[in-house]
């Protein structure tokens, strides 16, 4: 038995392969498939079976892909009604690969549909040494249960059942392999580590520590962070099946002037992925933008409208290449072109340009005690805003300025902050788009002001590998 996982940072998704001899299984694959094709080639392997846990909420997944480069047959739970064909399999089903027996347990909970592969290495033992469980359990955490709202209560419910009666009715010994880690929306607390034993989840992990069932329910649908706009499109993509990557659009470089008509064209908007400096210092009026150094695609799933084509700022055509990678893992397809040359270019051609000014730590704790009439935004999750902030400031996270801006005055000087520059700069690009033209980045964010000594440390903007969005 062999196992080797994937990590997508950003996403914190975890995919894997599950292989014996010469076959193997892929288990909740991304949608740029090309590493797993690579992975089993490198060990002389085919890959036979593509393994789904449930229906992803938070990115495409790669299974029409990865079955039609290698003919595996695509395993779902039966209860998600794809619309592709597929092996539909259910509580008590079961089947192999070389010596490997997989069966299969209904954990719903997390969603409705939810499954977990149970591995058994029968050259071995008959005991099961491994789950593959996709979000009802993680590592210091299990899956939330909230995403689906008019049954969060039930789905709370459920997933209690999951865990005590099933997961850790397992040994304890067997190993846990989850679909996500540390920085996942799916969960909310999880652990830096990513993999785990039940032994050691039902010993040491907070929320299987809460016996109560009623206390378990309210823990897991009270207090739970923001679910990103495409949580409630990928399920549905996920089950309907997700365009092959081959018939959507590559990037092309566009000279300005052709750039420029672009944009003018229904259903089109610029993206700007660089630097949160360098958009300060110059971009494409009217340009969203998301730094390629911060979480790039869950708030690009987050703030971008899904069905506009996609027009790139970037550095040059191999970052617009990552970029396009990068947005169909969350839906967003239709990345059409690149302005060729950059802003380097753009301003070569006498095009007019927007600035975000920028502020250091020392310019805005100088505007504070000053008492110039500075609005501080601050744009970080409620959890960050509430381990600490800077008195007097407005608590509003970025994607809610796609429609709280209105309680923001245009005509005065705002300041918008978060944990390092990256989603400050996100927030200061809506706000640009709804006519705010006096507006500041704080450089650095939260991070620089507390290194300056003019706040407190935040204990979460300190930890390398939290349950919240940092820039690199």
């Amino acid at each position: 038995m062999f196992v080797q996982q994937f990590f997508v940072p950003g996403l914190a998704h975890s995919s894997y392969l599950l292989g014996g001899a010469a076959t193997c299984a892929i288990i909740d694959p991304r949608r740029d498939v090309g590493i797993y094709l690579e992975a089993a080639a490198s060990m002389g392997m085919k890959i036979t079976h593509i393994l789904q846990t449930h229906l992803h909420a938070d990115f495409v997944s790669g299974h029409l892909d990865l079955a039609e480069a290698t003919g595996a047959v695509i395993v779902m739970p039966k209860s998600a009604n794809c619309a592709f064909p597929h092996q539909a399999v259910a509580e008590g089903d079961s089947f192999r690969i070389e010596d490997l027996e997989i069966s299969v347990l209904e954990t719903p909970g997390h969603t409705p549909e939810h499954i977990t592969y149970v591995v058994r290495d029968r050259a071995r033992g008959a005991e099961a040494v491994s789950i593959f469980c996709g979000d009802t359990l993680f590592v210091g955490d299990v899956g939330r249960p909230d995403l689906f709202p008019g049954i969060a209560l039930e789905l709370a419910g459920k997933l209690y059942g999951s865990l005590h009666e099933k997961l850790l009715a397992l040994p304890p010994f067997c190993e846990v392999y989850p679909a996500h880690g540390a920085g996942s929306l799916c969960g909310r607390a999880m652990g830096a580590k990513r993999t785990s034993t039940v032994g050691y989840e039902k010993l040491y992990n907070n929320a299987l520590t809460i016996a109560d069932r009623e206390k378990f329910i309210a823990s897991l649908t009270t207090d739970m962070p923001e679910a990103p706009d495409h949580f409630s499109r990928c399920s549905d993509i996920n089950r309907q099946g997700p365009a092959l990557v081959r018939t959507l659009p590559t990037p092309e470089p566009l000279p300005p002037k052709r750039f420029r008509e672009k944009m003018d064209e229904a259903n089109m908007l610029a993206l700007d992925i660089r630097g949160y400096t360098a958009f300060s210092g110059q971009h494409v009026p009217g340009a969203y933008h998301i730094d390629m150094g911060g979480n790039f695609s869950t708030f690009a799933g987050w703030v971008l409208p899904p069905d506009r084509k996609i027009l790139l700022i970037t550095n040059d055509g191999a970052e617009a290449a990552e970029a396009a990678v990068l947005l169909r893992r969350v839906g967003v397809d239709q990345v059409v072109g690149y302005l060729e040359g950059g802003m380097f270019e753009w301003a070569k051609a006498g095009f007019a340009s927007d600035h975000v000014p920028l502020l250091s730590a020392p310019e805005l704790n100088q505007r504070i005690t000053s008492g110039d009439g500075l609005i501080l935004v601050d744009v970080r999750s409620a959890g960050e805003f509430g381990a600490v902030h800077v008195e007097g400031a407005l608590h509003i996270p970025a994607p809610e300025l796609r429609t709280r801006h209105q309680e923001l005055d245009p005509n005065r000087d705002i300041a918008v902050v978060c944990s390092t520059g990256h989603r400050s700069s996100l927030a200061a690009s809506l706000l640009k788009r709804q006519g705010f033209n006096r507006v500041w980045n704080v450089a650095g964010g939260m991070t620089g002001f507390n290194a300056a000594g003019f706040a407190p440390e935040c204990p979460l903007c300190v930890v390398p590998h939290g349950p919240r969005f940092l820039g690199k």
